[in-house]
């Protein structure tokens, strides 16, 4: 099949964008609980009305895709992000805030299920892997930016005497003075729109999915639901997720509260690392699959996650600083490699477990609100220490593991033997 360099760039796009609007609570959660006078629990709903879209959603968005195609079902996910966005943007409170974040929410879950399948035929399925691990490099990459835009609009437009041109001009006409944060969201509103009009008349491909790619019936999913193995896969995802968006989502206000740095520049710079540094972990983790089993890879990197965890919480601010970025570049290679072995597990019913798995994604939205709640009464540090059990799940997974096939590494004793 000839590759379709413009659609496959169009769902590089995509993905940049789902990462760029998923990504960015943590930096505004200082600001969200002085603007609206939030306990942690309060504000911890936010990220939970969000990924508990995606636990929600993930199964059905599957059936939407198999009856009316992907390229409806991305319009209409990004139109749920534009109503999601613009309602908060236009009435900025707490219980638009909810109701905001589970409409973007369900935007992105109907996406990550549109978007994978439609990869493998506009660009080739000879060239899926490389397009894939692309794909989560421009999904980092957004991370990573996502928390500098943030800084740059919320610092202008609170400063009167800072930069001037368009994007901001206009921002200032419609985003209240207390509320700078909120700009974010009629950046978010806007890019929907775009990408709304930009796929609404792209010519995409028609997919054929193939039988490990397709939901199977609802007797199925219960029927794996029923299996050990599939629990205990389940239960890696819901806690990667949970470790991951519990860092995302509490860092900021955690170095806010015990070392005293500003949200705005430390915290939004530490998360923005955080992100960058998984990209870059990705790379790493790449390379170290063709030469280990993945098996010692999570293990490997699962320690050192919590080893640089336990600096980050019980150091200092200088510490800090360096520690949290590192916990996101030992959790890089964590979804894959879970993923993986959860498939390479089980025989059959490849598509039906990759929609039970994806909607361990809620871990996204229940870890951190536990975390919140704990740390209303005994401290935001006692609340994070439950990273230490997700991560020690994680890291469980390695020792306990038996997928049928296990990944190929370089064989050093038959390039001996070539030689």
């Amino acid at each position: 099949m000839n590759r379709n360099y413009f659609i496959v760039g169009l769902i590089m796009f995509v993905f940049f964008v789902i990462s760029f609007l998923t990504n960015i609570m943590g930096p505004l959660v200082p600001a969200i609980i002085e603007d609206f006078d939030l306990s942690l629990t309060l504000v911890a709903i936010l990220p939970f009305a969000f990924f508990v879209a995606y636990g929600v959603f993930s199964i059905p968005s599957g059936v939407l895709v198999e009856r009316y195609g992907e390229q409806k079902v991305m319009v209409w996910a990004f139109f749920m992000s534009f109503i999601g966005a613009l309602s908060l943007a236009l009435f900025p409170n707490y219980l638009m805030a909810i109701l905001s974040l589970f409409f973007i929410g369900t935007g992105m879950a109907m996406l990550q299920v549109a978007i994978n399948p439609l990869l493998r035929t506009a660009g080739g399925e000879e060239h899926f892997a490389f397009n894939s691990v692309m794909a989560q490099m421009l999904f980092g990459l957004a991370s990573f930016l996502s928390p500098l835009a943030y800084t740059y609009l919320v610092t202008n437009l609170d400063d009167k005497a800072g930069a001037s041109n368009f994007l901001l001009d206009s921002l200032a006409r419609v985003v209240p003075e207390n509320l700078s944060w909120v700009s974010m969201y009629w950046l978010f509103a806007l890019i929907s729109l775009i990408m709304v009009v930009l796929i609404k008349f792209s010519k995409l491909p028609r997919v054929e999915l193939k039988e490990d790619e397709r939901v199977g019936k609802w007797s199925t999913i219960v029927g794996l639901i029923k299996r050990p193995v599939i629990i205990l896969y389940f239960l890696g995802i819901f806690f990667y997720v949970g470790s991951e968006q519990g860092v995302n989502n509490w860092v900021s206000e955690f170095l806010q509260t015990y070392h005293g740095a500003d949200p705005l520049t430390v915290g939004a710079t530490v998360i923005s690392r955080f992100w960058g540094l998984m990209t870059l972990g990705t790379l790493l983790g790449l390379l170290l699959l063709k030469l280990i089993d993945s098996r010692y890879v999570l293990i490997g990197f699962s320690a050192a996650a919590i080893v640089s965890l336990t600096v980050a919480l019980f150091g200092g601010l200088d510490a800090a600083v360096i520690a949290f970025p590192l916990v996101g570049f030992f959790a890089s290679v964590m979804w894959s490699i879970l993923i993986s072995l959860s498939l390479n597990s089980v025989a059959e019913h490849h598509g039906t477990i990759a929609g039970v798995l994806v909607t361990g994604i809620v871990g996204g939205a229940v870890w951190p609100l536990i975390i919140g709640s704990i740390g209303d009464v005994f401290g935001l540090k006692t609340g994070m220490l439950l990273l230490y059990i997700s991560l020690g799940y994680i890291l469980s997974v390695g020792f306990w593991a038996r997928p049928l096939v296990t990944n190929k590494t370089v064989n050093w004793n038959k390039n001996n033997e070539d030689k």
